[in-house]
């Protein structure tokens, strides 16, 4: 199979993710990125964080029109992740492509767990409706946005300010635009050639895919999709460090 045909696919995979759940772009842009497209862990890095940037601004358009987006507490919760997002994107440049991939699982897996724990159904309609931090504060949004970025933005939005499940995306949208944009200006000096030949068609169908995301999350219900979503993350962990350490 084709280098363009490979990037169509998975680019509106990643695409449906972020529009759908919020999140996950990187998780799952990188392993593609690196075993589907042969890009260096350095280089699929720094390209995820280039579609993810496009795709993600896209996805909250879509969301803000829905009016799924939580922009005050979304504001915070991003600055708080600012630096941890650039510290990370200083630090990823500079390490091992085993680190690196031991890493994503890592973050991928932790996602993938905190996915699946049950959460507060009437906390989370309730404060969801309301659009106003619920139990936790921000102080709890702080050590979330440290820990994950955007991969586990929806699920600390959903955890620690129970919002309901639509707003959670909507808001972790905001979150991923921002912590990406803050790892890419940490990235700007770096000796990292990007194929756009690839990269073009990858986001292009991603873009295309988030709204078909956003679609997606109006009509299935949230606890289903973060199931289905958990699954993959911990199947794309699993891979990951299989491959690391063999």
């Amino acid at each position: 199979m084709s280098a363009l045909i490979l990037a169509l696919v998975a680019g509106a995979v990643v695409g449906l993710a972020l529009g759908a759940l919020g999140g996950g772009g990187s998780v799952l842009a990188v392993p593609a990125l690196i075993y589907l497209l042969g890009f260096t862990s350095a280089a699929a890095t720094t390209a995820s964080l280039v579609i993810v940037t496009v795709t993600s601004l896209t996805a909250l358009y879509a969301h803000a029109r829905a009016g799924n987006v939580r922009w005050r507490a979304g504001a915070a919760f991003a600055a708080a992740g600012l630096v941890p997002a650039a510290l990370a994107g200083a630090a990823a440049a500079r390490l091992p492509q085993a680190v690196l991939t031991v890493a994503f699982a890592v973050v991928a897996a932790l996602a993938a767990l905190k996915m699946l724990r049950p959460g507060d159904p009437a906390g989370t309609a309730e404060c969801g409706r309301a659009g106003r931090p619920g139990r936790g504060g921000s102080g709890g949004a702080d050590r979330a946005a440290g820990r994950g970025g955007g991969f586990l933005a929806v699920p600390a939005l959903v955890t620690v300010l129970a919002f309901e499940m639509r707003a959670a995306v909507g808001t972790s949208l905001l979150v991923i635009t921002a912590n990406s944009l803050a790892s890419l200006a940490t990235r700007s000096g770096a000796a990292v050639s990007l194929d756009r030949a690839v990269i073009g068609p990858f986001i292009a169908t991603a873009v295309l895919g988030a709204w078909d995301g956003k679609r997606l999350a109006a009509t299935v219900s949230g606890p289903r999709l973060q199931r289905v979503f958990a699954v993959v993350l911990l199947a794309v962990a699993a891979f990951m460090l299989a491959d690391a350490v063999t």
